[in-house]
């Protein structure tokens, strides 16, 4: 066998076995993504300094797309300047996404900030690629502990930036049947 007939079998078992690879794949049939999700970790710019940081792993399965509230996963925040703040952690209780777009709610399930325990809290994240920007209930109270009976699915614009380097957020939009 000379060069270039080992060269052209060698290409002909390669696309042999990856059509054989893709024949399994596509025998296992279709793969349905889920509904919608909001993935990802940043931190927030702030010219003061402060370590502010926002976790998020929310999840709607395809089979409840018709009901956001059917959400699962948690999200957790935490937001400190000079040694001193809180952290806490929130159960998800609805994810909406609309394009780039997504507003998480969660009852928060354990936390450093007195009072915060058992609050419901929403944020919103607008996923820009590398300059994520996000937005929470609490915007205009400065506290989630200040917010009263906050309905599930709601939050403010997303008015912050995260710091350059850190916006990973991902966003997959939601697309219900209409």
């Amino acid at each position: 066998m000379n060069r270039r007939t080992k060269i052209v079998a060698l290409g002909s078992a390669l696309l042999l076995a990856a059509g054989a690879a893709s024949a399994a794949t596509a025998s296992d049939g279709p793969r349905s993504r889920e509904a919608a999700a909001l993935t990802g970790t940043a931190k927030l710019y702030r010219s003061a300094g402060d370590d502010i940081t926002f976790s998020f792993d929310a999840h709607l399965a395809a089979k409840d797309t018709a009901d956001p509230t059917k959400a699962t996963g948690t999200f957790e925040f935490s937001h400190y300047l000079n040694g001193e703040g809180a952290r806490a952690k929130a159960k998800v209780d609805c994810l909406l996404t609309g394009g780039e777009v997504a507003v998480v709610s969660g009852v928060i399930t354990s936390s450093d900030l007195p009072g915060a325990k058992g609050k419901r809290v929403g944020v919103t994240v607008h996923d820009l690629g590398r300059h994520d920007r996000l937005g929470y209930s609490w915007a205009s109270t400065g506290s989630p502990v200040e917010t009263k009976e906050l309905p599930k699915c709601v939050s403010s614009a997303p008015f912050e930036k995260v710091r350059k380097g850190t916006g990973d957020f991902t966003v997959v939009p939601w697309q219900p049947e209409l």
